[in-house]
């Protein structure tokens, strides 16, 4: 299995192909959205389809450790767009 890739230490290369990405998905959403399906559901078919991803590439506990950050980064308003709840 591969290392799971830390943030911190991507070098630009990888956050270009990153932000690339997230316009591919942004795109895929909105799409989505105008055919009738519900953010919500989206989103969460969205997640499950990369944490599968993500398994198959680096593996569970790489992942999982991964996934164990998230909170953290939830909090500080990482993923925050707007007015954050």
């Amino acid at each position: 299995m591969t290392r799971f890739p830390s943030s911190a230490v991507d070098d630009a290369g990888g956050y270009d192909q990153r932000q690339a990405a997230l316009s591919y998905v942004a795109e895929a959403f909105a799409e989505a959205m105008l055919a009738g399906i519900e953010s919500d559901s989206f989103a969460h078919a969205a997640l499950s389809a990369a944490l599968h991803e993500l398994v198959s590439t680096f593996g569970e506990e790489e992942v999982a450790l991964f996934v164990e950050r998230l909170p953290k980064r939830l909090r500080n308003g990482e993923f925050s767009t707007g007015a954050r709840h």
